[in-house]
């Protein structure tokens, strides 16, 4: 597929090749520059879905514009396949420029010295000061966020009416709500195999320390191995637990479902009245044209309300091993500018990084917006927490859905956690 954009040809290529591996979903997007004198520089992202690179796409375009001597060419891969790939492409020490990561692969990465400082890009000073503090690690920058991501409860408004029951605002409401259709023979959650239920655990059980400001110490403490992250994270699991155990969630059928693909699927059918997943793809789930009006609701998981698990998302950063790191810094200061982000963040129905950035107006995930603007926030993969955390708390969660009792999954969860500490 080929199309004319501001007088330069994109070339889309899909393909089941590339280093490191094979599968599908592996999208390149080339644009040939007539200029002998140009330097290329490679972009690999998980950005896959063609309303994400479209968006990409745009900011490549308008780089290349101001900047002619430079061709970037973006290539994708989606879900967890891209960071296997990503993996083995460093490994063979053919690492591309540009890439994305997200924070249990910055770990490994910063432990090998792979990226380069971006404290000097002249965006960094137009973050907030909450990403900032996520950003800076002993003076150094090695990662600039594109989006903060959001996760909340799709509700199905139609059913909940058909069925005379309300939007759960808090714990106690949810699992009435839940109870009422498990009677009636409905599964109430719908839950992919990868974000669904560590998101709905780590959101309960680090909730009372970011309200309390207790977080740095409550990391730290982890970090040194002077507290299990058992202990810390048994509250969320054992809500986890007792919504599989109890039918709310078909624990076989969400082993098998994707994230962002077949869940979404599944609640488009109209039968389940609740799903868990990113807010990121409420744009995506409008355009499939569901009979019924939705709306991202805060997980429903305190007593007295509702929270919004949060990330700063989208990370770039740049390869320390580049043969063109001027050029790749130039490209990620431009990505950075404050309209690219808006841009960026109001298309994946997320919030801006920036101080002055102004939240989507996707009207389906306002409910969230406002929850984010209150402050009833926990960040999902905290820079403070050096441990692997969005993989060990996928790990429990498989080990639960596939039948396990909690006790020795947090034993599993605390026995990875000591071997991961401290390096790698």
């Amino acid at each position: 597929m080929g199309r004319r954009m501001v007088g330069l040809h994109a070339v889309f290529l899909a393909s089941a090749l590339m280093l490191g591996g094979c599968g599908t979903g592996n999208k390149v997007v080339n644009f040939d520059i007539p200029n002998e004198n140009v330097t290329t520089i490679t972009f690999f992202g998980n950005k896959y879905e063609p309303e994400n690179v479209t968006v990409i796409e745009e900011i490549l375009s308008d780089f290349m514009k101001e900047n002619p001597g430079i061709r970037v060419s973006y290539e994708s891969l989606k879900g967890n396949e891209y960071y296997e790939a990503l993996g083995k492409r460093f490994d063979a020490g053919k690492g591309d420029d540009v890439f994305m990561v997200n924070h249990d692969v910055l770990l490994e990465m910063q432990s090998r010295g792979q990226l380069v400082d971006l404290s000097g890009l002249k965006t960094i000073q137009d973050y907030s000061d909450r990403m900032l503090r996520q950003m800076v690690e002993h003076g150094k920058i090695y990662w600039v966020p594109t989006t903060v991501s959001g996760f909340g409860l799709y509700c199905n408004k139609k059913l909940l009416k058909e069925h005379k029951q309300k939007l759960p605002e808090n714990l106690q409401e949810w699992r009435q709500v839940c109870s009422y259709f498990k009677e009636q023979g409905i599964t109430p959650v719908i839950a992919n195999n990868d974000i669904s239920l560590k998101t709905l655990a780590i959101g309960r059980s680090f909730y009372s320390a970011y309200q309390e400001n207790r977080e740095d110490e409550m990391f730290r403490h982890l970090n040194e191995g002077k507290e299990q992250l058992s202990f810390c994270m048994t509250p969320g699991f054992s809500l986890v637990k007792e919504f599989i155990d109890n039918g709310y969630v078909d624990a076989g059928k969400a082993l098998e479902t994707r994230k962002t693909s077949d869940d979404l699927e599944e609640f488009v059918k109209g039968e389940s009245p609740f799903m868990l997943t990113g807010a990121w793809a409420a744009g995506r789930v409008e355009g499939m044209d569901p009979d019924f009006d939705f709306v991202v609701a805060p997980y429903p998981v305190l007593e007295d309300g509702g929270l919004v698990v949060i990330n700063a998302d989208t990370r770039l950063s740049v390869n320390r091993a580049s043969e063109h790191i001027d050029e790749a810094l130039a490209f990620v200061e431009f990505f950075t500018r404050s309209e690219n982000i808006q841009k960026f963040a109001d298309q994946q129905s997320s919030f801006s990084p920036l101080r002055d950035g102004i939240p989507s107006s996707v009207k389906e995930i306002q409910p969230i917006v406002s929850c984010y603007q209150s402050g009833r926030t926990v960040i999902g993969t905290d820079a403070l927490l050096e441990l692997p955390i969005w993989e060990l708390t996928a790990g429990a969660s498989e080990r639960l859905m596939k039948g396990e009792e909690l006790e020795d999954t947090m034993k599993w969860m605390d026995q990875e956690a000591a071997g991961r500490r401290g390096g790698w």
